[in-house]
């Protein structure tokens, strides 16, 4: 009888974590949310901030030579697919670069760790990419 009680507990224990509603995650492939001083914003997968630049139009970057040494660009590879608001863009060199709603992404050279955002407001045209939890 001892024996039948543990199974049927743990029976209950089982049917109970499966009926309890999960929260749905939102996927961001290889990118991620990273908590900073700004709040979340959207960083690479080694948790650097990414950024915008107004200058760029959907799906074109105008960011190239030096800009891209001090913005790199959010490298995608062939096999990154594209994911809700996160896409893909072609760079006029054949690499390939994630965006946000069409926008190219970077990061910034100053950036040194996991949740800086030294690159905020640059200039007036470099951005955080804020992501909000739903």
């Amino acid at each position: 009888m001892r024996l039948e009680r543990q199974v049927g507990l743990a029976a209950a224990i089982i049917l109970s974590a499966c009926s309890q509603p999960s929260t749905p995650t939102e996927d961001f492939g290889s990118l991620q949310v990273m908590e900073t001083s700004l709040g979340p914003v959207m960083a690479d997968a080694k948790g650097l901030t990414l950024y915008t630049y107004d200058l760029d139009e959907p799906g074109k970057s105008h960011c190239f030579d030096q800009c891209a040494v001090n913005w790199p660009p959010a490298a995608a590879t062939e096999a990154d697919k594209p994911v809700g608001d996160l896409t893909i863009i072609e760079r006029p060199d054949g690499t390939l670069q994630w965006a946000d709603e069409g926008k190219p992404l970077y990061t910034f050279i100053q950036d040194k760790k996991p949740g800086d955002v030294t690159g905020d407001n640059m200039k007036g045209v470099w951005h955080v990419v804020p992501e909000t939890m739903d």
